[in-house]
């Protein structure tokens, strides 16, 4: 059977336009000229003299790239503050804060893992969706196991990797899998996207289900699939000040700051899309 043509794409990681997003976010978030910015509007709320101390963010794994930059830049607006991550699996994210661990604010890969967070009472208000996120297949470098397709992963002499089923990326991969109407039993599941698209990057795996964003993050280190399934498992990421924050004024000019439009530019650079 004639295999489909190759749908595949390097991605290159974000350098200048990173760093000019980072330039953006600071100039943004610190002038009042700029009245589309909502870092603006989290000066007014709380008062920029109010900001201080450490900032404790629980934050899905594939948020690690762009939230670090996003946390660089409000500590240079902010100084004297830190930005303290807890980068995981959403799922255990969710059960650490519902058992009580001290943070300022939830950002997780999936409604559902935040569900768990409000349904317990930790959270302060409503959560609000921030980005949201896609599938792809991360392969070896020059895909030389030429996979094109969802379908390609199934066979039996490839070395697959998925997130664990519980994890949003691994609930998604499930759901573009069953979307393709297909059965794959990885090698391993992985407590989260970064842990199995290291498996590709240590060649331990031929190739893993995770998010583009964690791809182009990986620049050459792999090579990135798309397959049309995944736009029927597109994540949500939604975020929330928690209502027991240590540090709540911090917390909130933290997500003022995400979802202002220089955050935004960050984050859709690392190729998240808009909500």
């Amino acid at each position: 059977m004639i295999r489909s043509a190759r749908r595949t794409r390097r991605m290159l990681q974000v350098t200048g336009a990173g760093a000019a997003a980072l330039l953006a976010l600071s100039a943004c978030s610190s002038s009042g000229s700029d009245s589309g910015g909502k870092p603006e509007s989290s000066a007014a709320a709380g008062g920029a003299d109010k900001v201080s101390g450490t900032v404790n963010v629980f934050a899905a794994a594939s948020l690690t790239e762009s939230f670090t930059r996003i946390g660089e830049a409000f500590e240079k607006e902010h100084p004297g503050t830190k930005v303290v991550f807890n980068f995981g699996g959403s799922d255990s994210l969710a059960a650490g804060l519902t058992s009580g661990a001290p943070a300022d604010v939830f950002a997780s890969a999936s409604p559902k893992t935040m569900q768990v967070v409000t349904d317990a009472g930790d959270a302060a208000g409503t959560p609000a969706t921030f980005v949201r996120n896609q599938l792809e297949i991360a392969t070896l470098p020059g895909n030389p196991d030429r996979i094109s397709s969802l379908k390609d992963l199934t066979g039996d002499d490839l070395k697959v990797v998925l997130c664990d089923k519980a994890v949003p990326c691994g609930a998604a991969a499930q759901k573009a899998l069953t979307a393709a109407g297909l059965e794959l039993t990885p090698v391993s599941y992985e407590e989260d996207v970064k842990a199995a698209l290291n498996k590709v990057v240590l060649k331990e795996a031929d190739a893993a289900v995770v998010y583009r964003t964690d791809v182009k993050a990986a620049g050459e280190k792999v090579e990135g699939v798309e397959f049309p399934e995944s736009a029927e498992a597109v994540n949500d990421y939604p975020i929330t000040l928690l209502k027991d924050a240590p540090n709540g004024e911090a917390g909130k000019a933290f997500i003022a700051l995400v979802q202002s439009a220089a955050g935004q530019k960050v984050l859709t650079e690392a190729g998240f899309t808009a909500p």
